[in-house]
């Protein structure tokens, strides 16, 4: 066993823990916002992937204006803005990478208020926020993020439940969460996990596409791919692989599509999957219904979890197939060529 598996298999404790702490923060989330309109979202890496899902589940859910902020706005171009009607939300795992913790600060000091995501509770982004939201993931080992990253998804879903209308909360939803999980780790899974596996194992081109809340999932899957199997991957949503890129679709390519199991977005995406495999493409579903998987040449079971917070658990099988794939190819998922836990931005 990997460090990679076992911290995969710990999620369903994971976001528990998380849910038990972070649930009880929704009323001072709700003052600290108060009066706030917007809300910017600042993150690299998976943190940002994470923060793609948090984007799209605050205008959904609790329709509140959300966008990603580019920090080297803060770190290397000085912009002066008024924040004073917005909210800038910092997420990074180990609370420690300097170029997150200088935005949160510039973002104070242009007059937003401030809530630090992260996983350790002394770090300098958590000290500096007006309000951390600490999850709790416990200590994680392998460089590739995996239950850091879902404990930040759930923290974000408890933001926008807090910031949402009360007669909708997600709080029951997000209680089924660790139970989903737990079902996709099981071995009636394994099967389904080896043969995407055999497929991604001889692939060349590769794509990974989403959309709408399922989006921040494709790209953590391509970044997975890519980070820990050395894999060059392009992730794409639905939408922008329509304008241009489905040009290049044809026999040597496989893409990797993924979908929650309800939702606007499904129909589309199981649109996708057929035109894909009529151009020639190996396609390997994650997630979606009954149609969406007779769509894919090669199909992995999604969570049993309604869209608004599916995402949580969607990227569970691809973790489990990043993880595999690597040691396939003699890797060591555990320590990724070139990379260490926290990343440093010039």
């Amino acid at each position: 066993m990997t460090l990679m598996a076992d911290e995969i298999a710990e999620q369903p404790e994971a976001i528990a823990r998380t849910l038990d702490v972070l649930l009880p923060e929704r009323e001072r989330l709700r003052r600290l916002v108060s009066g706030r309109r917007h809300v910017l979202v600042v993150a690299r890496g998976s943190s940002d992937n994470a923060g793609v899902y948090g984007r799209y589940l605050l205008e959904v859910h609790a329709g509140r204006g959300a966008a990603l902020a580019a920090p080297s706005l803060a770190t290397h171009y000085a912009v002066r803005r008024d924040l004073s009607d917005s909210v800038v939300v910092s997420l990074s795992q180990s609370g420690h990478t300097a170029e997150i913790i200088e935005t949160q600060q510039w973002a104070a000091a242009c007059g937003a208020r401030t809530i630090a995501v992260t996983n350790d509770p002394d770090s300098p982004l958590a000290a500096a926020a007006d309000l951390a939201l600490v999850t709790a993931a416990g200590v994680e080992r392998a460089v590739p993020a995996t239950k850091s990253y879902t404990a930040q998804l759930t923290a974000l879903a408890v933001l926008a439940d807090a910031l949402g209308p009360p007669a909708r909360t997600l709080e029951p939803d997000l209680r089924r969460v660790p139970g989903a999980i737990s079902a996709l780790l099981g071995p009636d899974a394994d099967a389904e996990v080896e043969t995407a596996l055999a497929v991604l194992a001889t692939a060349g081109d590769t794509l990974v596409t989403g959309r709408g809340l399922a989006y921040g999932t494709a790209l953590e899957t391509a970044l997975k791919l890519e980070e820990t199997c050395l894999q060059p991957v392009r992730g794409l949503s639905y939408a922008d692989l329509r304008h241009g890129p489905m040009a290049i679709v044809d026999h040597e390519l496989t893409a990797v599509l993924l979908a929650a199991g309800d939702g606007p977005m499904l129909e589309g995406m199981t649109e996708l999957a057929r035109e894909l495999g009529a151009r020639g493409a190996r396609t390997v579903g994650i997630g979606g219904d009954r149609g969406f998987a007779a769509a894919c040449a090669t199909s992995v079971t999604g969570p049993d979890l309604p869209e608004a917070v599916a995402p949580i658990a969607l990227i569970v099988p691809a973790q489990r197939i990043v993880e595999a794939l690597a040691r396939r190819r003699g890797l060591d998922p555990d320590r990724p060529r070139g990379l260490s836990k926290v990343t440093q931005t010039d």
